[in-house]
């Protein structure tokens, strides 16, 4: 049975750590505990499902990024692109600042 109040539920460290058993039945019932010291949030109790859930998103966001970046990467490794790279790096500050304008231009 999931808990329908999906509002975090904020709770003193100490008064977590004397009812701990049941944090862990609300967090397991898919609800949200923010543990606090000093009034300031320092931690979280989600259950397992909800972690493997996030943790999977942020890996796919990664393999995502990771595959954007080696693919420009490999565009970056042709002829041209490496020309045109050594070129920008030579290029004054007046040329870079043309091709920028230039480049503005084009998008529109």
């Amino acid at each position: 049975m999931r808990t329908t109040d999906k509002r975090p539920a904020l709770v003193p460290a100490t008064e977590a750590k004397n009812s701990f058993g049941h944090l862990l039945e609300k967090a397991m019932q898919g609800g949200v505990v923010v543990i606090t010291k000093h009034d300031a949030p320092k931690a979280v109790l989600i259950s397992m499902d909800e972690y493997t859930a996030l943790s999977s998103a942020a890996e796919s966001r990664i393999n995502n990024l990771s595959a954007e970046f080696d693919s420009l990467l490999m565009r970056m490794q042709k002829p041209g692109a490496r020309k045109a790279m050594q070129d920008a790096f030579r290029a004054s500050p007046k040329q870079l600042g043309k091709a920028a304008v230039a480049a503005a231009r084009k998008r529109g």
